[in-house]
């Protein structure tokens, strides 16, 4: 069995893997981080391997007291990859970024990929037919735009995430829903629409947090996946398995 983590800027998500298939998966906060690995390990003792992807700051020390009870596996960029990365400073893409860029290249072959992660920033990862990783997008999430809307001005409150009545917003607080959800919607949609006008047989994939929220506003014909990070990694272990 594995156990896969990946380690965000907010949370820890986690997914455990029975023969490629998740079992058991949920997140939680990187205060409570050893505590809930010294759980799932309680519960799953038959796991064995460990996968990490991290951008968040928990680094591989931590994991070490474990490596007495699994083989340990973390994501750097001196892996093997199975596309070519053509970012033009490939040393400074993303871990998360890189995990979703392979999973998609492994389980969608032989056609153009946009990979959409909507989390707390929105990362947009484009992989085409030929394998090769051209680049991509990063912008705010959803949370990111309501704080930045309230701590960079004097007096918009700070609301949480609400699908907006309208798009004309006719208060202060549906201004900010519709400025917020509205603006994020139109700008994925946007970008599928550049990518779409340039390239040909491809397939899009949201995932991150706010996937279920947004993927019923695209109108984009979408793969929607909240678990695709997390399904991904264990992608990577079993194709770092055959070229190792």
């Amino acid at each position: 069995m594995l156990l896969a983590i990946d380690i965000g800027n907010t949370r820890i998500k986690y997914a455990v893997f029975e023969n490629n298939t998740i079992i058991d998966n949920h997140f939680f906060l990187k205060e409570d981080f050893k505590k809930e690995i010294e759980k799932i390990l309680n519960k799953y003792k038959k796991v064995s391997n460990l996968i990490v992807a991290s951008v968040g700051n928990i680094e591989k020390e931590a994991f070490l007291e474990f490596e007495n009870r699994l083989k340990l596996h973390f994501i750097t960029h001196k892996d093997k990859f199975p596309f070519v990365n053509l970012y033009e400073t490939p040393n400074t893409l993303g871990i998360d970024r890189i995990v979703l860029a392979s999973g998609a290249t492994i389980l969608y072959p032989n056609q153009n990929r946009l990979i959409i992660d909507a989390g707390t920033c929105v990362t947009y990862d484009f992989v085409d037919s030929n394998n090769n990783y051209l680049g991509g997008a990063i912008s705010p999430g959803i949370r990111l735009r309501y704080e930045a809307l309230h701590n960079y001005t004097a007096k918009l409150p700070l609301l949480t995430k609400k699908e907006p009545e309208s798009f004309i917003g006719n208060s202060t607080s549906e201004s900010i829903h519709s400025g917020v959800v509205e603006g994020l919607t139109n700008e994925i949609n946007g970008f599928v629409d550049q990518y779409s006008n340039q390239f040909t047989n491809f397939i899009i994939i949201l995932t991150g947090g706010d996937t279920d929220f947004l993927a019923k506003r695209l109108k984009n014909t979408i793969f929607a996946n909240a678990n695709f990070l997390l399904e991904s990694l264990n992608t990577i272990y079993q194709y770092k398995i055959k070229n190792d």
